[in-house]
């Protein structure tokens, strides 16, 4: 995919994960890369380990002073911000028994931080133009028993999404999203004690795929939307989810399946 030489992309979230594989594949895409993230060691050593064209800044995404700093930082480094990665987030979730103090800290730092970055961006690349994505998850879109404020965000994600980029359209400011599927990460290494066998085995049933997504491969489609390969696509969801979201509540199969495996 073309189009980023010369340009300069902030992912939020980058220092770890799905948000380091982002800044990887940008940066081997010739972008300059800018880390915006609050691991004070994981994010300056990636920005060491890729040299001149990356950045890491320092951000808390729920302070504003933070984000501008951050966009002050790119454009001082260099010269302007062409891509806006959404990325970073918590997974606070206690479902229904959650405080209204955690669905406020959620919100804060899974949707408005995002939101927040995003205006204060669209504002500098209304006279040249850009590309926004951000990371929504197959978990907004179906209900969810024992979980409330992950899901909920993430849902939130998906209609900001489509409202950015209506109003940011006539200035050619393009805002998208991907949505992940189960996909390798420090949480699901937790869940399946770091077996990856294990993880693809669990995930079989509900990704036709088979397995578990890799972040590279989210990556992967983050970098498309932000490509020269995307410029008349805005306001869309891109499913990264090796066929979930496409099975419904019956995974896929018919009646007749099921009424002969009922026991």
């Amino acid at each position: 995919m073309s189009g980023f030489a010369q340009k300069t992309a902030i992912i939020t979230g980058g220092a770890t994960s799905i948000g380091a594989a982002i800044v990887h594949a940008f940066h081997s895409a010739n972008a300059n890369v800018v880390i915006a993230d609050i691991d004070a060691h994981a994010g300056p050593a990636l920005a060491d380990e890729l040299g001149a064209r990356a950045l890491f800044c320092r951000t808390d995404i729920t302070a504003d002073e933070q984000i501008d700093a951050c966009i002050q930082a790119a454009h001082v480094k260099f010269g302007g911000v062409d891509i806006l990665v959404n990325n970073a987030c918590i997974y606070l979730d206690s479902g229904f028994s959650s405080t209204r103090e955690n669905w406020l800290h959620a919100f804060n730092t899974n949707v408005v931080g995002g939101a927040i970055f995003s205006q204060r961006v669209a504002e500098q690349m209304k006279s040249r133009g850009g590309a926004i994505v951000n990371l929504a998850s197959v978990a907004g879109k179906f209900g969810q028993a024992g979980r409330a404020l992950y899901p909920v965000c993430k849902a939130a994600i998906l209609q900001l999404t489509r409202n950015q980029a209506a109003e940011w359209a006539p200035h050619n400011v393009r805002v998208n999203s991907v949505s992940p599927g189960w996909t390798h990460s420090p949480a699901l290494n937790r869940l399946s004690n770091g077996d990856s066998a294990h993880a693809d085995r669990a995930a079989a049933a509900l990704h036709p795929l088979g397995r578990v997504g890799r972040a590279e491969e989210v990556a992967q489609a983050v970098l498309y939307l932000c490509s020269d390969a995307a410029t008349f696509v805005t306001g869309v969801d891109l499913p990264v989810d090796g066929g979930y979201a496409m099975l419904g509540p019956d995974q896929g199969n018919s009646a007749r399946y099921w009424f002969e495996h009922i026991e």
